[in-house]
């Protein structure tokens, strides 16, 4: 389980490619969920079941099933899930060592 309440599953192996990968996210809780930032990489996701919203640096987008959203280099994501949780389907290319966390980025602090 990832910080914030939240299960992470990748799925590459299957999918046989050296450059996309793709990974599963569930956040559980009512409540946001830990932020993060990639320099390079670019990422697509896409709202499975749940809803909820994503905070994108200062933007806040609202989230339903089969919701897509596109996420440039550089911007950094918070998802929160609303009661009924939140499940996304997150793909982007396969970099070593390309994320960065970031603390109490939806409190603002």
């Amino acid at each position: 389980m990832a910080p914030g309440g939240e299960a992470v599953l990748v799925a590459v192996e299957g999918v046989r490619s050296p450059a996309v990968g793709i990974s599963r996210r569930e956040v559980h809780l009512c409540g946001a969920s830990f932020a993060r930032r990639h320099p390079t990489a670019e990422e697509i996701y896409v709202v499975l079941a749940g809803s909820g919203r994503v905070r994108l640096d200062d933007e806040l987008v609202e989230l339903t099933p089969l919701d897509a959203v596109r996420v440039s280099p550089g911007v950094t994501r918070c998802f929160e899930a609303d009661s009924d949780g939140l499940e996304v389907l997150i793909f982007g290319p396969r970099v070593e060592s390309d994320g960065e966390i970031i603390q109490h980025f939806w409190a603002g602090e």
